[in-house]
């Protein structure tokens, strides 16, 4: 009999989450059995994956708790600075769309007159079912952004860094990427073959050791970070790594999922925001689906590293084109961020102001720069889903961030501010958080609170 069946199973399942808070502990695969009441054997029943029975576990012990579940909620309306779910309105702080460019007009026009032209799909890959104009006038608008020679365009975020970095590293070859990259990046460096090195967040010094004692070991080098870092709202000094990538004879690749449209006086991105010439760095990568409001990925550079992409990568070969209209919306949102640049002028002022006030009523908003991207680190798993939860209840969406996307003392929430939220209510909702916490952290020990609950 499993602790779940068991007359006190709900105690044992709650302690369970407790003790691991939401995910700390290192999920044991379960032992095989002959055969599951299904008839199939332990080995065949997904239930025994490693890590599904600890999921089940949280899933428990939250609703025992009276926690929502913060994750997957289905929004009954375009989520921008508010949204709606279950028919009731929110505050949203849950959502990409810096520059609220998502539904804009002139975007959502492209995209009806790229589907009355072309259909929804591109159908197949570039390679097999050829071009279409906005693929090409895309990547020509992309590159001309970041003043390279070219630009390709994938259907993922996610796939361009993995299929890039795989494709340009191999054995032989040494990636030194920044401890806080994103799981693409990571993902991309194990699929290479070639040595993975992480150096401490932003810490250039850190790197010139590793640089120095290990370069010379290997072929090639690439250096990959973030031009802003989606967990903790912070940048990297763009000068001092176009340095060192010179010194060591390195590529330099700047991911600026969360940097375009954010840093920088127009938003142009982390070039603009350290004042940097952006044909001083190797490899541009960003995503279509945060600022330009549609979704996929991209890479500018020199057209030697375009056209080895285009022929090689097994994420853009394999994989069908990018759908025309989301080519053209992604094409016209950059166009509107380049004529608007007051949208970018809001959007610093809010997370100026959310900062200043977060920090004002003593919150730990971590390193952010107040761009966008501002993390409330709360302490633990348990306290940070507790705290969304609250907030929830309040009309205010946020995601709390826990373990192991983030270390356990680490947790916290995510705010990400758009262009389009407005001063209220991003004072409401900074109070509303402080009150929140003080309320939580009133009332005690969490752990000693919920194990003491009748279950």
């Amino acid at each position: 009999m499993t602790d779940t069946a068991r007359p006190d199973g709900g105690r044992a399942a709650l302690a369970g989450f407790v003790t691991n808070r939401l995910g700390r502990a290192t999920p044991r695969p379960a032992p095989v059995k002959a055969a599951s009441p299904a008839g199939k054997s332990a080995a065949q029943n997904f239930e025994n994956l490693p890590g599904y029975r600890e999921l089940k576990l949280q899933r428990q012990a939250a609703e025992l708790i009276g926690l929502g579940n913060p994750f997957f909620r289905v929004h009954d309306a375009k989520a921008g600075a508010t949204t709606r779910i279950d028919q009731k309105s929110f505050t949203n702080f849950s959502s990409y769309d810096y520059l609220g460019l998502n539904g804009h007009p002139r975007v959502s026009n492209a995209a009806r007159e790229a589907i009355d032209a072309y259909g929804t799909s591109a159908s197949a890959s570039r390679v097999v079912a050829g071009e279409r104009p906005g693929h090409i006038s895309l990547e020509q608008a992309l590159a001309k952004h970041y003043q390279s020679e070219g630009c390709i365009v994938m259907v993922s975020g996610h796939a361009t860094n993995v299929t890039t970095i795989g494709a340009l590293l191999e054995a032989g070859d040494v990636i030194f990427h920044d401890a806080l990259s994103h799981n693409s990046i990571v993902t991309g460096a194990q699929l290479s073959g070639a040595q993975r090195r992480s150096f401490a967040h932003n810490d250039l010094d850190a790197l010139e050791t590793l640089l120095q004692s290990t370069r010379h070991e290997h072929r090639r080098a690439l250096i990959v970070v973030e031009g802003l870092y989606s967990m903790d709202g912070d940048a990297p000094d763009l000068a001092g790594l176009v340095a060192l990538k010179k010194r060591y004879d390195a590529w330099l690749m700047v991911d600026e999922a969360h940097g375009l449209g954010v840093t920088g006086r127009t938003g142009a991105g982390l070039f603009e925001h350290c004042g940097v010439d952006p044909r001083e760095v190797d490899i541009w990568m960003g995503t279509l689906s945060k600022t330009l409001s549609t979704c996929g990925g991209y890479i500018c550079g020199p057209i030697a590293l375009i056209e080895y992409l285009k022929h090689t990568a097994g994420g853009f070969v394999y994989s069908v084109g990018m759908s025309p209209p989301l080519a053209a919306a992604a094409e016209a949102a950059l166009a509107v961020m380049h004529a608007e640049p007051e949208r970018v002028e809001r959007l610093r002022q809010n997370g100026t102001l959310f900062l200043a006030t977060a920090k004002k009523l003593g919150l730990d908003t971590g390193f952010s720069l107040g761009l966008a991207v501002v993390p409330i680190i709360v302490g633990d798993s348990l306290k940070a889903v507790t705290l969304s939860d609250r907030l929830f209840r309040r009309g205010i969406n946020v995601q709390p961030i826990i373990h192991p996307a983030v270390p356990e003392r680490a947790s916290r929430l995510r705010f990400f501010l758009t262009s389009e939220h407005t001063p209220d209510q991003i004072r409401d909702t900074v109070n509303a958080v402080a009150e929140e916490l003080a309320a939580i952290d009133k009332g005690g020990s969490l752990i000693e609170q919920l194990l003491a609950k009748r279950v």
